[in-house]
This record gives structure tokens, sequence and C-alpha cells, in this order.
């Protein structure tokens, strides 16, 4: 009689894997931060020295006089001042997006300036499109 000797199996279960990477997928998607962005129509400047800013959640789009948007608010001049201090102090550290649409007034686009920095907002980028090759 001879004896038979027993040989383990290997098996690679991947059930395991498969619910840990399911797991990560779905995390991922619940933390990620989407960015707000203006849903008005502008027509950014270009340039060809622009980079690229991490988009932040304070967003000012300049359409006219009467139409200035702080994030997706519609504010005239006045009334920007007006919200801008209603934010605290800490948030003011933040950096702004400003767009502003190419046939915008060199001096409204100063004003808006004047009145973030009045309200202490001193981190604040200008955001333009970039320049195509001619």
């Amino acid at each position: 009689m001879k004896k038979r000797r027993l040989t383990p199996e290997t098996n690679v279960n991947l059930v395991p894997m498969i619910d840990v990477v399911f797991q990560l997928v779905v995390f991922f998607m619940v933390s990620t931060t989407f960015s707000i962005q203006p849903t008005i129509e502008l027509n950014l400047p270009e340039s060809q020295t622009a980079s690229s800013t991490p988009i932040t959640t304070l967003t000012v789009a300049i359409k006219d006089a009467q139409t200035i948007l702080l994030n997706q608010e519609i504010h005239t001049l006045a009334s920007l001042e007006a919200r801008l201090e209603t934010y605290p102090p800490e948030e003011r550290t933040r950096s702004v997006q400003l767009m502003g649409d190419a046939r915008v007034s060199y001096q409204l686009l100063i004003s808006v300036l004047d009145v973030l920095r009045r309200q202490g907002f001193t981190n604040i980028n200008l955001q333009v499109s970039p320049q195509e090759a001619r």
C-alpha cells in the first residue's frame, strides 16, 4: 500500500482586497471637495506670464459696476463692502480670487481691490485666461 502525501492547495482570495479598494474609493469620493465657480460668463483678459493658484472658496467676479459677485451673491460696490465686513478676521487671511471681465474699467477693478484691502484681505489673486500661442 502506497502512502499518499497530502499536498496543500494554495488559493488566493481576492474578495478582501476588493472590499478594501472599494472602501478607499468611497472614502476619497466622500472626502473630496469641489471648487465653486461663479456661473456668470466672463471674458477674462489673457496673459502669457500667468501662473495657476489654488482655488479658494472666496471668489469676486466683476461683470460691470452693478454686477459684482461675491461667490454666488450679486452686489454693488457699496453692498460688497458691507458684506465683506461680516467676515471674521481669521477668514480675511484666505486668498481671494478676483476675476474681472476684459471690458471692465480699470477704475472699477481698482475700486474693488481697495474695498478688499480696506476690509483686511491682502492675499488677492487676479485670474486671467492663458494666452493662446500666435
